[in-house]
């Protein structure tokens, strides 16, 4: 088998408006200068991966994501962040080349998809459902190793305040991914900056928005004024990853405080 190629984006915070703005970056236009960026490297990958918050509590803001990745004849890999509005991803996003939910087997890797969301909420957590669904995903998977994706951290990113608004049942979900020697791998967005370490031989990565970056180890919420940026993921067919964080060719600002 060959390996398996994918490009990360996530935290799009998209708004139906062209010109709308998060912490001063204007999201549409940061977009599609990080695929403009990722076109000109390793392209096409065999499917595009979105970690959640596509939107920024806009519903509009999804027919720039059809706009944008549906053409691109790819197969786009959804989950729901805190500012998503799951429903109305499903109903925007349910034509191909869309995936919004369960998994999908890419050569002989198993990618799942999982649903963290709590409504109403910054923090995530799996239901009890996600859960026995992730089990079973990881147990039929056969001789495929199997990549994890979620919005929310699982692990503390030493950084106080966004530690608060993690994946809240993480042992609970640690303990069905112990469970299965086939993960290699659990991919996330929502932090807003880079993340790489190994728990158990699994490798646990957090990618950084396509628009606006959190200072990292920060206890009280402050921006790091990184550029945009997207991930790179070659699975191999022996298990093992080889993984890169691209950022943008944007001169870094110094980081503020929110105040």
């Amino acid at each position: 088998m060959s390996t398996v190629r994918l490009a990360q984006f996530t935290d799009l915070h998209l708004f139906a408006e062209e010109s709308g703005r998060l912490r001063d970056v204007p999201t549409l236009a940061s977009l599609s200068a990080v695929l403009e960026h990722a076109r000109r490297g390793a392209w096409p990958p065999d499917a595009l991966l979105l970690t959640g918050d596509l939107v920024q509590d806009d519903a509009g803001g999804y027919a720039h994501v059809r706009r944008m990745f549906g053409s691109m004849q790819l197969p786009v890999l959804c989950l729901p962040g805190n500012h998503d509005r799951p429903e109305a991803m499903h109903r925007e996003l349910s034509c191909s080349p869309f995936v919004t939910g369960g998994h999908v087997d890419l050569g002989g890797w198993r990618i799942v998809l999982l649903d963290s969301v709590v409504p109403g909420r910054a923090g995530g957590a799996l239901s009890a459902a996600a859960l026995s669904a992730l089990d079973e995903a990881l147990a039929t998977a056969g001789k495929r190793h199997a990549l994890v994706c979620l919005h929310h951290h699982p692990v503390p990113m030493l950084c106080g305040w966004l530690d608060q608004v993690g994946l809240s049942n993480a042992q609970d979900f640690f303990s069905v991914i112990d469970r299965h020697v086939n993960v290699r791998a659990i991919t996330w967005g929502h932090v807003h900056q880079t993340f790489d370490a190994l728990r158990n031989d699994v490798r646990l990565l957090a990618t950084p928005s396509t628009c606006a970056q959190f200072l990292p180890r920060a206890e009280q919420f402050v921006l790091d004024r990184s550029p945009p940026a997207y991930r790179t993921l070659e699975l191999k067919p022996d298990g093992s990853i080889a993984t890169e964080v691209c950022w943008l060719d944007m001169p870094a600002r110094g980081a503020v405080s929110a105040a």
